[in-house]
């Protein structure tokens, strides 16, 4: 498992985690939710551009390149589409919604990290 990956396990958790919590205790999304979110995107954005330096630089991705660019482009359209849909939805459940996004972008950075391997 490389930098990236401990980085985006973490922004990822604590974005999750605050997101839940202010689902559970039935707040609309707000600026430290959304906020939480846009880590998750600049974390993958660190990712990507990591990712571009490396196969410049020369370093082959172990596993199918197509796959992985595709899981990177998912990971990164996610944060936006929720944050869409929290501006739209102001409820509760957009919380959760939000909260998705980092646990997905974690799982997403697990299997990147395998496939560049």
């Amino acid at each position: 498992m490389d930098a990236y990956f401990w980085i985006i396990l973490v922004v990822g958790l604590v974005s999750t985690l605050l997101c839940a919590g202010a689902g559970i205790f039935k707040k609309a999304p707000n600026d430290v939710t959304i906020l939480s979110v846009v880590a998750v995107e600049v974390a993958l954005v660190v990712y990507l551009v990591g990712s571009i330096v490396r196969v410049v630089a020369g370093e082959p991705i172990a596993g199918e390149a197509w796959e992985f660019w595709g899981y990177m482009a998912t990971a990164m359209l996610l944060p936006p589409a929720a944050i869409y849909w929290s501006i739209l939805e102001r409820t509760r459940w957009s919380n959760f919604v939000l909260g998705a996004v980092g646990v997905t972008a974690l799982v997403m950075a697990a299997r990147m990290n395998q496939i560049w391997y």
